[in-house]
């Protein structure tokens, strides 16, 4: 199908931001046809949309919203039931090369607000909290702007539209770990501790933000969520795969000639996305690029054709995540690259666990080693032995997340490695050197 702007159609209007520009282009309308509906209706809407959450999960959203525990009909409620709801925006977009939630909230903010109106209406909240990233000040004295505005219109506070529906939302800034785009981490810092991931189970659904029944939903995904209850299900299923649908900002970043960020379908491909941002810059090749940030493994030029929607993503070895596709041509170090990446995650792990605490420091270490030309055939073993214990073996994602860029290094690239050995060390390889592949990148 042609490209047609949905997430981005208001980003090039004349004070796209204020509420003026919104409601002229029928922002808030799908709050209002939300409160003619009920709760359960809106959560059936958005599972028959096949949308899923656009932080790197890809959780079909409408389940998520279904697991929130809601008294039954003529019951007292008791237990999780009985507790207030939440829901919590994961607006702490710090995922490197990742650009789509800030610019989303500058150039959109409305489309944010309208899309947490409806999905607190859905799971029956009244309190809602925005939590942005904390060095995204700009992104977050304009959605604050913008939250003043919905209140000022009426779209927010006590009995709205005479509906009876009272909703607060409120927008926190957090103070710039990057552990806290995990959702429980992010939850631990909401209520004052410092942000580290809790262990699983409980899931927020039952016991979240202090201690209640929360939905966390990324940005781009509650974004999404007005569109969908405007259009319906089957207009939202025209736009990509089927167990992918629904429109995508993906960005672009590195060696293009206009990187930026790009709306398409799910299932567009990097070729074609190349193609929208002019392709790489003139003189140069391909030679890898992140389908979804610096926590996905690699992929080089044979992987152009490979649909970036979830499942096709992942059936090609690595992870759609958050669409931030950083591209290096041949002029780039591999192995420079994944050093700077992994000092990233040496330096925002939290600390609670020993895997990701201890190994990702080791690990780079060892990268230090082999950029400056002191490396050993032995190093290239212990990279591989020091990412088979900390993946699967963390408390959280960021620990999987740091093996990943090195254990796809080397699976496509391992000749890198080798070319920054010592020539003595070169020539020991084949009597020493084991490289078994990591975990999931077997």
């Amino acid at each position: 199908m042609p490209l047609t702007p949905v997430l981005t159609s208001r980003f090039a209007e004349p004070r796209s931001w204020t509420i003026e520009t919104y409601e002229r282009t029928e922002g808030y309308s799908a709050w209002r046809t939300a409160l003619g509906m009920t709760p359960d209706e809106l959560v059936t809407l958005v599972k028959d949309s096949g949308l899923r959450g656009r932080g790197g999960a890809g959780f079909p959203t409408g389940m998520k919203w279904s697991f929130i525990p809601q008294p039954k009909p003529g019951e007292t409620p008791t237990g999780p039931a009985a507790k207030p709801k939440y829901l919590v925006v994961n607006a702490d977009e710090g995922e490197p090369g990742t650009c789509k939630d800030v610019p989303l909230m500058m150039a959109d903010p409305h489309s944010l607000v309208e899309g947490v109106a409806i999905a607190s209406y859905a799971i029956r909240c009244s309190y809602a909290v925005v939590y942005v990233r904390g060095e995204a000040v700009h992104a977050h004295r304009r959605l604050q702007a913008a939250v003043a505005e919905a209140y000022a219109a009426g779209h927010l506070g006590r009995d709205v539209h005479g509906s009876g529906v009272d909703l607060d939302v409120v927008v926190h800034a957090g103070a710039g770990a990057y552990i806290c785009g995990e959702e429980t981490a992010l939850l631990d810092s909401l209520e004052g501790r410092r942000g580290q991931p809790r262990l699983k189970p409980p899931f927020p659904a039952v016991a979240g933000l202090y201690g209640a029944p929360t939905v966390v939903n990324n940005v781009e995904t509650l974004a999404s969520v007005p569109f969908v209850v405007r259009g319906g299900s089957a207009w939202f299923k025209e736009f990509g795969p089927e167990k992918s649908p629904g429109p995508k900002i993906y960005s672009i970043s590195g060696r293009v000639v206009h990187p930026g960020q790009y709306e398409a379908p799910m299932g567009t491909t990097m070729r074609e996305l190349l193609e929208m941002a002019g392709g790489v810059r003139p003189g140069h090749e391909l030679k890898f690029w992140t389908p979804g940030g610096s926590s996905t493994p690699y992929f080089t030029a044979e992987h152009l054709d490979v649909p970036l929607d979830f499942d096709s993503v992942a059936a090609a070895g690595s992870m759609l995540g958050t669409t931030a596709l950083m591209v290096f041509d041949e002029t780039d170090s591999i192995v420079e690259a994944t050093l700077r990446f992994t000092e990233f995650y040496a330096h925002e792990s939290c600390g609670k666990c020993t895997p990701c605490r201890e190994g990702t420091y080791w690990l780079v270490q060892i990268l230090e080693r082999l950029v400056a030309g002191h490396g050993s055939a032995r190093d290239l073993d212990l990279l591989t032995d020091t990412c088979d214990n900390i993946l699967g073996r963390s408390f959280c994602a960021l620990g999987d997340g740091a093996t990943s860029c090195i254990a796809s290094s080397l699976k496509y690239f391992k000749d890198d490695y080798v070319a920054l050995l010592p020539p003595d060390e070169q020539g020991r390889l084949g009597r020493t050197l084991k490289l078994e592949p990591v975990g999931a990148m077997a």
